[in-house]
């Protein structure tokens, strides 16, 4: 069904709400208000939607590649396995808006606010969300690999068994985010706030942790084998069952966090504060020890064969 922007405009004043299969490709309708109409399979590819109110709109399975929908406002809207490649949703309202198995690669989200929204299963593989607000969203299974999440609000979030290879979350709020089985090798956390989160069994391979805080955090399982954690906080944490191979640790805080039963060989602890940390049955070979502090640190049948102790302060207050 092709129509002009006058056309639609004129049929929604006067009480028309079904508008499925529209055919509106690069229509110009900016600020305009079609609240609640059923826009299912449509096509609006290219079109401008800047600061359009579009709350509780029915896209489902439309096709919006390039649209422009800057400053727009969809709260409650329905845009499920829709096309929305290369789209624009800077600064636009989307609480609790349906983003599920859409395909949002290369879109830009930046600043906008997607409280609660379902993003589950989505492809947003190189999208933009830096400074987006996700609080308590939903991203389960969805591909976030390269995407620039930096500054995002994620606090109480669902990522488990999202892929974020290679994202940015630099300076990001993940507070009690839920990271279970989360893909997250080469990713950038550099002091972003992970307090309390969970990351069991996450993949963090080589990712960059400088500076972040994970106290109070559950990462039994994980495995952040050649990670930089260096000046990170993982105070109170629980890194039981986890393999921290070759991981940076130097100048970390891990006060009162249990690692027993955990693989640290030739990890670098250098200056870490392991103050009444648990260490016991952790297998530490050819870790870097040296000048951290290890008082009141549990170290039953911790394997420390070829360790590197000098100026370690051990757990009886002798220095090494």
């Amino acid at each position: 069904m092709t129509m002009q922007s006058g056309e639609l405009l004129e049929r929604y004043a006067a009480g028309e709400r079904d508008f499925r299969g529209a055919q509106l490709r690069g229509a110009f309708l900016s600020k305009v208000d079609v609240s609640g109409a059923d826009f299912r399979g449509s096509d609006l590819s290219g079109a401008y939607l800047t600061e359009a109110s579009l709350n509780g709109v029915d896209l489902r399975e439309s096709n919006l590649s390039d649209t422009n929908f800057l400053g727009a406002s969809l709260i409650g809207a329905n845009l499920r396995e829709s096309n929305l490649k290369g789209a624009n949703f800077t600064q636009a309202i989307m609480i609790r808006v349906n983003l599920r198995e859409t395909k949002l690669s290369g879109a830009s989200l930046s600043k906008a606010n997607l409280t609660e929204a379902n993003l589950i299963d989505t492809n947003l593989s190189g999208a933009s969300l830096s400074g987006a607000n996700l609080t308590d969203a939903s991203l389960r299974a969805s591909n976030l690999s390269g995407a620039n999440l930096s500054g995002a609000n994620l606090s109480y979030a669902l990522l488990n068994d999202a892929d974020l290879r290679e994202a940015d979350l630099s300076r990001a709020k993940l507070n009690r985010v839920c990271l279970s089985r989360a893909k997250l090798m080469n990713c950038f956390l550099k002091d972003a706030d992970l307090q309390g989160a969970n990351l069991t069994n996450a993949i963090l391979t080589e990712a960059h942790l400088q500076g972040a805080n994970f106290s109070n955090a559950v990462l039994n399982g994980v495995n952040a084998s050649r990670a930089n954690a260096s000046d990170t906080d993982f105070s109170w944490a629980n890194l039981s069952g986890a393999n921290l191979t070759g991981i940076i640790l130097n100048r970390a805080n891990l006060r009162a966090a249990s690692i027993t039963w955990t693989t640290l060989r030739g990890a670098d602890l250098s200056s870490a504060k392991l103050t009444r940390a648990k260490l016991s049955w952790s297998n530490l070979t050819g870790a870097i020890l040296a000048k951290a502090v290890l008082i009141d640190v549990n170290l039953d049948e911790t394997n420390l064969r070829n360790a590197e102790l000098n100026g370690a302060i051990m757990p009886d207050g002798f220095v090494y």
